[in-house]
Formats: structure tokens, sequence, C-alpha cells
């Protein structure tokens, strides 16, 4: 039996292949890069494309074989709105369909898929179950909830498929949106937040997604959806705060009117100048929160990485990168470890 991460070189599927080593197992990493991890020298690196289904068809997948799919792109680098459906769609939908094509043709049936929260959109009801009504509000959600569809498909094919529905992912080498904000507390500068900032921001360790993949694979591939997401989160005012004391920066807190922000931020979304993806400003006074009860049941799964913590961490590799830290040191300071 291998492992085969699709996307395994990047901010998952790295951490996925080290543990799986570390119990002994033959991965295999395909991906359109290769990293200098150390625990790379162990790995065999296969370059892929999910784009192509050539390429894809070219790893070797066998019948016994289990497969992960952290091929993505995400929303940032941040794109304006008439080149989201060309970004997303390829890689995260089309890909995925090429990956499963793939398994299919020789015989293998156990997969790991990542997908995103982002499938809910706007909350309903909160805390939010696998379960809540799904009307994602841009095309990174929408190509996410197709992949879903599609292994939906593939599961009445006799395709055993456990989806993962991760928030935000926090860890070392991706700060992502979160690189604007320690900017600001850096400067100094007002921080401004989109309502009150009393709605709670929940977010997920890049090492807990690691290590439920590694439990979907201890438990046989359950075909079922879970949420990937911190216990307890804070308040978004708790969680700035906190930052701004632990970087002794003089920065303020500023509540803002959530409708107004948001179509001043829609308005320049219009104008082809985001500052963020309407699936980011849209939901970010809402109580959402995802519930992970599902995948402590199924999966003996529970996230260890508070978001405090990891915010505290993703600043300080922040400063360590600013200061000339090399990538490999800088790991040492990041999130949660």
């Amino acid at each position: 039996m291998k492992h085969i991460i699709f996307g395994g070189d990047g901010f998952v599927g790295n951490h996925l292949a080290k543990k799986l080593l570390a119990e002994g197992q033959e991965v295999i990493v395909a991906d359109v890069s290769r990293s200098e991890h150390s625990h790379y020298g162990a790995v065999k690196f296969i370059d892929c494309d999910v784009r192509d289904i050539e390429a894809v068809r070219a790893v070797p997948i066998d019948a016994d074989d289990a497969v992960y799919n952290m091929s993505a792109k995400m929303l940032s680098p941040l794109q304006v709105r008439a080149k989201r459906h060309e970004f997303f769609w390829p890689v995260n939908f089309h890909g995925a369909g090429n990956i499963m094509k793939s398994m299919d043709a020789r015989g293998a049936s156990r997969l790991v898929q990542f997908t995103t929260d982002m499938i809910y959109g706007h909350t309903v009801v909160s805390p939010q179950t696998e379960d809540h009504p799904q009307a994602p509000l841009g095309e990174y959600g929408k190509s996410k909830l197709a992949t879903e569809k599609l292994c939906e498909e593939w599961r009445r094919r006799g395709m055993n498929v456990s989806i993962f529905r991760p928030r935000l992912i926090i860890g070392p080498g991706r700060l992502g949106i979160l690189e604007k904000l320690f900017k600001l507390v850096d400067l100094n500068l007002p921080v401004p937040m989109i309502g009150s900032g009393k709605a709670p921001y929940q977010f997920i360790s890049v090492y807990d997604c690691a290590e439920a993949a590694r439990l979907a694979w201890k438990h046989d591939f359950p075909n079922s959806e879970y949420n990937l997401g911190s216990k307890n989160p804070p308040s978004v005012r708790t969680l700035l705060g906190t930052l701004i004391r632990h970087a002794g920066s003089k920065s303020i807190l500023v509540p803002t009117p959530g409708f107004a922000v948001k179509k001043t931020l829609a308005l320049l979304d219009l104008i082809n100048k985001p500052l963020m993806d309407p699936e980011q400003y849209l939901i970010a006074d809402e109580m959402c929160v995802r519930e992970t009860d599902r995948a402590e049941r199924d999966l003996n799964f529970v996230p260890q990485h508070d978001d405090i913590a990891m915010l505290m961490a993703a600043y300080d590799e922040y400063r360590a990168k600013k200061a000339g830290v090399r990538a490999q040191d800088a790991a040492q300071v990041a999130p949660a470890e």
C-alpha cells in the first residue's frame, strides 16, 4: 500500500507526508513544485499538474493505495472578479475530477478530499454542523461545492471519500490575508473590524488538518463530510487585542458599521480594486463557528491548537521572516509546535 498525496508539496500535504513517513509508510508526493523539506529524502516525488489528465494518469496508483487530494487554488492571492472562475475551477474542480477518474481506472477506492467551509455561505444557524445549508458566495466556494457533488457521484460508484471542510488554515509558511493585519500592527496603525468585533473567529492549525487526514486513513476512509475548526474560538476583539499586546504595538481596534463596510468593499470589488474577497468580508461579522463533533465521533479527532496561540505564532513567524530568518528556522517559531 502506498500513500499518494496530490498537492503534497503544499501547506497541509507536506505535514501529512511527514506524519505518514513517521509511521513507516511509503509516500509519493505529486505536485507542480518541490520544496527542500528534510523528510523529502524518503519520499518519491512526481511532477504532476492535476489540470493535466495525462500527468495524473502517469502517477502510479494501485488498487490498494490511499489517495489524498490537497491540490487547490485558495483565496490568496486575491483575484479580480473576472478572473476568479478561471483561477479556481481548473484545479479545484477539474483537477479533483482527474484524480478520481484515474483512481477509478486503477481500481483505487480510498480518497481524502479537502474542500472548504466556504461552501456554507451566510450563517443560517450556529454552531454549524455539516448539514448546514450550502450557498457559497463566490467562485472559490462554488468550485469546492461542485467538487463535493462530484465526490458524491463517485461514492455511488463504490468509492470511499472522506471530505474535510476546514476553517482558515494557519501555520508556518502561509500568512495570506494575515500579512495585511500584521503590517497594520507593526506600524502602530488602527486595526478596523467589520462590525463590533463581538463575533468569534475560528482558525484550524495545519498540523490538525494533517492529523485529520491521517486519522481518515486509520479509520478506513469513512464516506462522510467533516468540519475542521478549533474549539471555543474567541471573539475577534479578544483575538486582535491579544495580538496587539503580544506585538507591543500601539494599534487600537476600531469597530465599524458592518453594513457600510461591506457595501464599500463590494464597490471596490465591482471596479476591480478588491481589498478582500467577498467570501471573506460578507461573513466577517457573522457567528460562523463550525462544529467538529462528527470528526471527534468518527475519527477520534480533537483539534490540539487554540486560535490565540496560532495567531501569535503566525505573527512571530512574520517577524522572523522580516528579520531574515531562514524558512526552515522560521518554522520553529510558527504556530503551535
